[in-house]
């Protein structure tokens, strides 16, 4: 953690981007309290300002998380645009409920309330690929590409 830590300034500035590396170098893709708390020592703030930020952005998770996070908007204009049937649809298929994980840890349902797409309603990312104007076919073909990626691997 430490090798990580010093690729950012020791400044309050850089909390967003410590926490992003961080958590995208751990392991399930969480923040863990023992990582919060050698933040808070690095950046020099309190504890407590570290853990509020990192449970006030959607983008962070204190919990286990899968391989990929599959974030669903669900903005106004993308409820409006079907958002409801997507997440029907992805729940069916993933087999989890909105802030689930696969059994096999790969995917973990997500909602987000904005991804900034709203021309292109409805909206969802998949780790930091974003996909608009969403059908369920087009959702089902981004989760199989996921799949097909991870297997060339």
């Amino acid at each position: 953690m430490k090798e990580l830590l010093q690729k950012y300034p020791p400044s309050a500035e850089s909390l967003l981007d410590i926490l992003h590396g961080l958590q995208d170098a751990e392991l399930h893709h969480c923040l863990s309290h023992d990582a919060l708390r050698a933040v808070a020592e690095y950046v020099n703030v309190p504890l407590s300002e570290v853990v509020s930020t990192a449970t006030f952005y959607s983008m962070y998770s204190r919990r286990p998380r899968g391989r990929h996070i599959v974030r669903i908007c669900e903005s106004p204009p993308c409820h409006l645009a079907g958002t409801e049937n997507l997440l029907d649809t992805l729940t069916n298929h993933l087999g989890i409920e909105i802030g689930g994980t696969t059994s096999d840890g790969t995917f973990t349902l997500e909602t987000t309330s904005c991804l900034g797409l709203c021309a292109e309603a409805p909206a969802m990312m998949i780790d930091d690929r974003m996909y608009g104007r969403l059908t369920r076919e087009k959702a089902l073909g981004a989760i199989a590409e996921v799949r097909r990626s991870d297997a060339a691997k």
